[in-house]
């Protein structure tokens, strides 16, 4: 986490925490969900305009992973400043993009060693790595199904419904707050 964070959690302690403005895709993608994005449905709903503004400034993208994390209870946020911003995830908290040499790095560029395999019912491969669970990146099924191939990942069954609680993620912090 940023130093410049740090110093202003320790400045202003008491600053409520924000649901459902940002949005992390299955691509990796940030998505900035205003009123309006909120209002037409929930962000992994696929419903027209509930995913929000596609992020693309590089640097604000590169503040928001290097201050991403999660906490005890699985939920997935972005520290910003004293300000913690819950992640509504389309899928996992990670993306992870495999290298030719098959290593995988997430969406944010940190390098990771791969310790499972997951398949769902639906083709979606995910990895449990050394620093996290994420899904494989659709652009890298054919390097991931390469490493399959070589038997250097073996892919076990799982249910796409129970994947957030088998691998201890929250997809909705938000849906949390209106239980």
């Amino acid at each position: 986490m940023d130093d410049i964070v740090h110093q202003a959690m320790a400045k202003w302690p008491n600053v409520p925490d924000c649901y459902g403005w940002l949005g992390l895709d299955t691509r990796g993608n940030w998505y900035l969900r205003d009123d309006q994005a909120q209002a037409a449905g929930t962000f992994a709903s696929g419903l027209p305009g509930s995913k929000g503004s596609l992020l693309q400034h590089d640097k604000l993208i590169d503040f928001i992973g290097r201050n991403y994390s999660a906490d005890s209870l699985g939920r997935w946020f972005f520290q910003n400043g004293p300000q913690r911003v819950f992640v509504e995830l389309q899928m996992a908290p990670l993306v992870w993009r495999v290298q030719a040499d098959f290593s995988v790095k997430d969406h944010i560029g940190r390098d990771a060693s791969v310790q499972t395999c997951w398949l769902d019912e639906q083709g979606h491969l995910f990895l449990q790595t050394d620093s996290g669970f994420g899904l494989v990146h659709t652009q890298d099924m054919g390097l991931a199904a390469d490493a399959v191939d070589r038997g250097l990942w073996l892919p076990q069954d799982v249910l796409s419904q129970q994947v957030p609680e088998r691998f201890g993620f929250v997809l909705s912090p938000m849906a949390m707050q209106n239980v």
